[in-house]
């Protein structure tokens, strides 16, 4: 295929053309002044037009000169006062990459006193656990936090020395003495 003329001269005026059968049914689609859609055709072939060989040279510097086009002209600017401050991102400014306005931000929930718990000596805490199974013999590890305000690892660890945790029945997801502590604690009652 030729151009008969060019508006510009490193437009190619040669190109070759190559048809392939389309592998996906595409079709023609018009829009009437009503704002209906309707079918007008189906394409069958595609032509695929590239330039000759001896064109590629000039079809290269009109690639270049649309995107030198395209592109935003830029501006180097010298900053004074630079301490770099500007380019480190603030705690909490990556989230969404995008800062928030002020009416937009969120204050993260606090929990108080229940953020951060100290433990107690390990023995101590063993005598609590005893005299809390002591009133109670079937408890959650959420009632044993309330009631200890201890960290929740460090009554995993506990429990899993002193108790046996029930999978089923009417006592399941809580937590009971092992046998041989409850003997041990209704000895001590009767005192």
């Amino acid at each position: 295929m030729e151009l008969a003329a060019t508006e510009s001269e490193n437009l190619p005026k040669c190109y070759a053309l190559d048809m392939t059968r389309n592998f996906i049914p595409m079709s023609l689609f018009a829009e009437s002044s009503q704002g209906t859609l309707s079918v007008e055709g189906f394409i069958l072939d595609k032509l695929d037009m590239k330039p000759h060989n001896e064109n590629l040279e000039n079809y290269g510097k009109l690639c270049r000169e649309r995107t030198k086009k395209s592109m935003k002209s830029r501006k180097i600017q010298v900053m004074n006062n630079d301490n770099g401050a500007h380019m480190r991102p603030r705690p909490g400014m990556m989230i969404g990459f995008m800062s928030p306005g002020p009416s937009e931000k969120k204050k993260m929930p606090t929990k108080g006193s229940d953020m951060k718990r100290t433990r107690k000596d390990r023995g101590e805490m063993e005598d609590i656990m005893f005299n809390l199974f002591e009133q109670k013999p079937n408890r959650t590890l959420r009632q044993l936090i309330q009631e200890t305000n201890q960290p929740e690892q460090f009554l995993k660890d506990i429990l899993k020395d002193i108790c046996v945790y029930n999978n089923r029945g009417a006592n399941q997801g809580t937590y009971e003495l092992k046998p041989e502590y409850r003997k041990s604690v209704e000895e001590q009652t009767p005192d």
